[in-house]
């Protein structure tokens, strides 16, 4: 699947989104601020938006610490500067980098820590601190939602998935890619509703149908 960070995984199916949503305690930003340290600090140029911010800063930053192989997590700019710490100096100034907070999360899984070398904190911590930089930021939470599906809290995921729909709006592209995710937690229904809605938008690529189809899950929408 284009958009998929990992291999599929089968889940158990849950409870509707809507119960699930009411019953996940919400972090407030004072506590990821403890946790994860604050998203500005004193002094500091930016943070900058992924989404907007692509002139002069963005390729300086992405030349300088984060070219091609430290994002395939090859080695560092320097072969004595750790590849977190090119990660962490990537997302200090672009919290919702999304490649880069996708790298993050490979970095974890590849050195099996929740705190790889080089970093100023978790893996996790890095992609609230990119939530609460861009609140509004639908594919923070997809990924938010690969990474939770993989840890198995799968309530989690499928709430952030629920959050990345209603930021999306009116994006066809963004809610066929939900769908594939959908998918990949193994809510078969909730990606078959995707398709249809993207398709209703007029998106016309076919990959989250097709992998329905392969999945034997497809149904044509209603009238």
């Amino acid at each position: 699947m284009p958009f998929s960070l990992y291999r599929p995984i089968s889940l158990h199916v849950f409870a509707r989104t809507c119960l699930i949503v009411a019953l996940l305690p919400i972090a407030s930003a004072q506590d990821i601020t403890q946790t994860c340290g604050p998203v500005r600090f004193e002094g500091q140029t930016g943070p900058f938006d992924y989404r907007y911010e692509r002139g002069s800063i963005l390729r300086d930053v992405e030349s300088n610490h984060f070219p091609p192989r430290v994002e395939a997590l090859i080695r560092g700019v320097s072969a004595s500067v750790p590849i977190g710490a090119e990660l962490d100096y990537t997302l200090v100034r672009f919290p919702n980098h999304h490649r880069a907070l996708v790298s993050m999360i490979r970095l974890g899984e590849k050195t099996g820590s929740q705190r790889p070398s080089g970093t100023q904190w978790s893996v996790e911590c890095y992609i609230l601190r990119a939530q609460r930089y861009a609140t509004d930021d639908p594919l923070v939470r997809m990924i938010y939602a690969q990474f939770l599906g993989l840890r198995k809290r799968y309530p989690e995921a499928l709430a952030q998935l629920e959050q990345a729909k209603s930021d999306a709006r009116d994006s066809p592209f963004t809610q066929h890619n939900i769908g594939l995710v959908y998918l990949e937690l193994g809510e078969h229904e909730l990606a078959l509703g995707q398709a249809w809605n993207a398709a209703a938008m007029g998106f016309p690529r076919q990959d989250l149908k097709q992998a329905l189809q392969q999945a034997g899950k497809w149904r044509e929408p209603p009238p």
